[in-house]
């Protein structure tokens, strides 16, 4: 009797909505506890949601690559040189240039781990732990450590400081990449392609999908995604360093399998990464407002991402 009432709850597809009650369920236990504090302040909701932003654009190229069944370890190390790249030539380059330069980093970073993951046979996940460390090398050394400043009111107004009426235009660019990337996955071909590629690589490529092609873009669009989430960093700090989006990789990943995204391929949601950005964001907020210290936000931050993968993973072993 309770296999056939677990067998219906699954065929209504009632643990999509999984996310939805967590969502809710985190914000009314910090509303009730941090009510004194200002955790539902619009203030606190828009600090959010601007310091999630980052990560949101960064979870939604990871979940095409998830998706696909791949992994980018690399988009860290990527975050912080793109935005080196893009405040060292804003110094005496226009916006575009610099701009363009900055996605360039992760143009030619994701087509390095594609290659290499689809030509040389190496899986992404020891590829893109390499090509991290290459990068956080150049990082490093290409400014010798120190930040670089930016005094382009322009582009930090554009790419992450500015204000459009009482929105922040880091959540106006989460908004339009989250339509973007929903649209590429959901509506096109190539998104049934990278599910496809995800469920059954084989099957996929017996059907005519390239999947080799296929695992290449979705590393490129991982790369550039956190490229671009480096330019962010640049225009919020108004300067850039090496240590930008080190600290982020695991934040990303907990909020791409959290959102629905299946760990083992296949399966991808980016609306869902969204508020599973947003979810570890507002715990971030609301530990911080509790009085809890870094290290107490990180080993909490450990136990959600043990606990969304276990549920990922089982989920792809029951399907």
């Amino acid at each position: 009797m309770l296999k056939r009432i677990y067998k219906k709850i699954n065929s209504l597809q009632l643990r999509n909505y999984i996310i939805y009650i967590g969502f809710i369920v985190i914000s009314l236990f910090f509303s009730i506890t941090l009510r004194d504090r200002g955790f539902l302040s619009s203030d606190n909701i828009m600090n959010i949601l601007r310091q999630t932003a980052m990560v949101s654009v960064m979870a939604i190229g990871m979940t095409f690559t998830i998706t696909a069944g791949e992994i980018d370890l690399s988009i860290g190390s990527t975050v912080a040189l793109s935005a080196l790249v893009t405040a060292l030539l804003l110094r005496k380059y226009s916006i575009v240039v610099a701009v363009a330069s900055g996605l360039s980093v992760g143009l030619i970073t994701g087509l390095i781990n594609g290659f290499i993951t689809t030509k040389i046979r190496i899986p992404a996940f020891l590829v893109t732990l390499g090509t991290n460390s290459i990068i956080s090398g150049l990082a490093r050394s290409i400014t010798n450590l120190q930040a670089v400043p930016v005094t382009n009111e322009t582009f930090n107004f554009i790419f992450g400081s500015g204000n459009v009426g009482y929105l922040s235009t880091l959540f106006i660019w989460t908004i339009i990449i989250t339509i973007l990337g929903h649209i590429l996955l959901k509506k096109t071909p190539f998104g049934r392609a990278v599910l496809a590629t995800g469920g059954n690589r084989s099957a996929a490529r017996y059907s005519g999908v390239r999947t080799d092609n296929i695992r290449i873009a979705v590393l490129v669009l991982s790369a550039i995604t956190a490229a671009f989430a480096g330019i962010l960093f640049t225009g919020r700090l108004h300067g850039a360093r090496y240590t930008l989006g080190g600290a982020d990789l695991l934040t990303v990943i907990a909020a791409v399998v959290i959102g629905g995204t299946a760990f083992s391929g296949g399966k991808g949601s980016i609306i869902g990464s969204i508020i599973g950005s947003i979810i570890m964001g507002m715990l971030n907020n609301g530990l911080l407002l509790m009085g809890l210290t870094v290290s107490e936000q990180m080993i909490a931050r450990g136990f959600i991402i043990v606990i969304a993968v276990s549920l990922s993973l089982r989920e792809s072993i029951e399907r």
